[in-house]
């Protein structure tokens, strides 16, 4: 492919367009500024008299927030309903019949489901639910593709006080078995199959294989999406559309406690076991709404899409529980951006008219690689704001971004945040913030971060360190459900008394905020945090492998892709076919999207002397393909000399 003679110089500093700036919710650096230093001041009161104005309560709260680090409760007292929130209260006003959820399905079907027929939608399912036996505090596995019953699951579930875990429809059986076990829960929430790149992925028989080894699961609930035909195992399973015959419209929202659990999102971690991420209800539902406000600009009638899945933190926060809450019009899309032309958002942005969207540097990236005249097809005069989330957005990208899609007049809103964070805690307010690509600009309100060295001390402007945060804010994750130890271990040990992200950054001379990536064995390849660990668990349990160690280098589309090197057991051979199959095999126990782009086989894997495989040696040789850190504790060089020799045969 031929290059340009020269490519579109990538702005330094991006001031708001005086017209945006002119109608945003926060206006001027001014305003950002007066904000922040209130709730610098005094943020438990700050985030407190927000919540008494911006969430309704069946009962006004006691106390904005009771911190004993590192476990903290926010707004004590208060009972409120997140589906209530993000649906009833909607209904008494002039929003009641306004589009709350718009969905394109990846064959073309539609639906517009208005806050009226949500509401109704949202009872009846939770009616099928207690018609089940289901009651507070039991727990719900949801395992959907991207339709508008993934959400009334989830809403659902809030209503009646029932915690879910969403797990993403790519994970295998095993993935979904072990999430199943951690979290004891009594019903799985799936649906036959879904649509993604015109190949139905079968939802069920991932189930009924998971639920083999699950003794908890009472019920499994099927909503039909394709129709193709699946195993249904009388008593057990029940089909979504059969119960909601019976199902009634007028199901109370239950009166729970402000920290009742509303979800558990189970993430990678740096060991073989995924953790599970516990947000509670009240402070996370207010930080989302307010983020959806301040970040996104939000207005009556923007039409508003982000692409992420909702197995995902920011399907949770910023296609469903952020955008309800604010009573917003999301729009859901079940599949892929490439089906069936690579055109397909572009086609959904014009068709719906939407105004506001919010996705991730990789599928820029990939969007990119296949040419500007897809999207030039298209008008896309409809969008006024930008969004990135998942990974810091390389500035060529940014670039792009802004040119091609935004047409050079869409304030780009580049969002740092995390699972645990809940909601984004560094972001530009796009009407008051100028814009540097590749920067996540300045924190919200409340928010309160550092960059210190390894020692926990503030480095200077400009110097790269580890991103903490020493406060506590409403949407932070209140443990790891059931591992509290781990909880603090995790997070809350590195540097002690501050939240350590596991990122690094640096702040720029003008207080700019610069997200490098991150610095612990998690790798993120396409969005998805993958463990290292959790990768190399799986390959040591095919029957060839003997010992793994995984880490992730560069690539141009997914921002990282996964490396395996692998030592095979003695008396294996024939490595161009047992490469195919490790590949396949680690896709069956994790999911597709954790698929090795490459697998190295070596005699010996570089170690300390106590035996820990050194991965940051082999992390160099895949990026810079030679060794430039420290080797004084590597037990064996001739290992290092034997590696490096094998990549400049590659």
């Amino acid at each position: 492919m031929s290059q340009p003679a020269s490519l579109p110089a990538i702005p330094t500093l991006v001031p708001p367009p005086e017209e945006f700036a002119a109608q945003a919710n926060v206006s001027g650096i001014a305003a950002y500024n007066e904000m922040y230093q209130r709730a610098a001041a005094d943020p438990a009161n700050f985030w407190g008299d927000l919540a008494a104005t911006e969430l309704d309560w069946f009962k006004r709260f006691d106390k904005p927030l009771v911190w004993e680090p590192p476990f903290a409760k926010w707004f004590e007292g208060g009972k409120l309903n997140v589906s209530y929130n993000c649906v009833d209260r909607h209904v008494k006003t002039h929003q009641r019949n306004k589009a709350a959820i718009i969905f394109e399905g990846e064959p073309g079907d539609q639906r517009v489901i208005t806050y009226h027929e949500l509401q109704r939608l949202v009872c009846r399912f939770a009616s099928s639910l207690l018609h089940l036996g289901l009651k507070t505090g039991d727990r719900a596995i949801i395992y959907m593709p991207m339709i508008p019953e993934a959400a009334i699951a989830m809403l659902g579930c809030a209503r009646l006080g029932i915690p879910h875990s969403v797990v993403f429809g790519g994970f295998s059986a095993e993935a979904l078995k072990a999430r199943i076990q951690d979290l004891e829960a009594k019903v799985v929430i799936t649906a036959d199959g879904g649509w993604r790149r015109a190949k139905e992925v079968k939802l069920k028989e991932a189930v009924d294989e998971a639920v083999k080894s699950c003794p908890t699961i009472e019920h499994v609930v099927v909503y039909k999406r394709t129709g193709s035909t699946v195993h249904m195992q009388e008593g057990r399973d029940h089909w979504w559309h059969v119960l909601d015959e019976t199902a009634i419209e007028d199901v109370a929202p239950v009166e729970l406690d402000s920290e009742h659990p509303l979800y558990v999102l189970y993430t990678s971690g740096t060991t073989g076991k995924p953790k599970g991420i516990l947000h509670t209800s009240g402070g996370y539902l207010l930080q989302a709404t307010m983020t959806m406000k301040w970040v996104f600009d939000l207005k009556e009638s923007d039409t508003y899409w982000c692409t992420a899945d909702v197995g995902w933190v920011t399907g949770h926060s910023y296609v469903v529980y952020g955008p309800l809450s604010a009573g917003a019009t999301t729009v859901m899309y079940e599949g892929a951006p490439d089906t069936p032309a690579f055109d397909r958002w572009w086609r959904l942005v014009d068709k719906y008219g939407v105004s506001i969207f919010y996705t991730s540097p990789t599928a820029i990236r990939a969007l990119i690689r296949q040419g500007d005249q897809w999207p030039a097809k298209h008008k896309l005069s409809s969008i006024r704001l930008l969004g990135s989330v998942g990974e810091p957005i390389n500035p060529a990208a940014w670039a792009w971004f802004h040119r091609v899609i935004g047409h050079n007049r869409c304030p780009i809103v580049d969002t740092w945040w995390q699972t645990e964070t809940g909601a984004i805690l560094i972001a530009p307010m796009p009407g008051a913030v100028g814009l540097k690509p590749g920067s996540g600009t300045f924190p919200m309100p409340g928010i309160s971060p550092q960059i210190v060295d390894n020692n926990g001390n503030p480095v200077e402007d400009g110097k790269e360190g580890f991103l903490i945060l020493r406060t506590p804010w409403p949407s932070m994750l209140r443990t790891i459900w059931g591992d509290p130890e781990r909880y603090k271990e995790q997070y809350w040990s590195k540097v002690p008394g501050a939240y350590f992200t596991g990122d690094a950054a640096r702040k720029d001379k003008d207080g700019y905020y610069w997200v490098l990536g991150r610095v612990d064995d998690v790798m993120n390849v396409s969005g998805h945090r993958l463990s290292t660990m959790e990768i190399e668990s799986a390959l040591v349990k095919h029957h060839a492998v003997a010992e793994a160690a995984v880490v992730g280098k560069p690539h141009e589309i997914t921002g990282q892709a996964v490396c395996c090197f692998v030592t095979l057991k003695k008396g294996v051979a024939d490595h161009e076919k047992l490469g195919g199959e490790l590949r396949q095999w680690v896709a069956h126990e994790i999911g597709p999207f954790a698929r090795p782009e490459e697998i190295r086989f070596t005699e010996a894997l570089p170690k300390t002397r106590s035996g820990k495989i050194m991965r940051r040696l082999l992390r160099e040789i895949v990026t810079s393909h030679t060794v430039a850190g420290d080797v004084t504790t590597l037990e064996d060089m001739n290992v290092l000399t034997s590696l490096s020799a094998a990549h400049d045969e590659d």
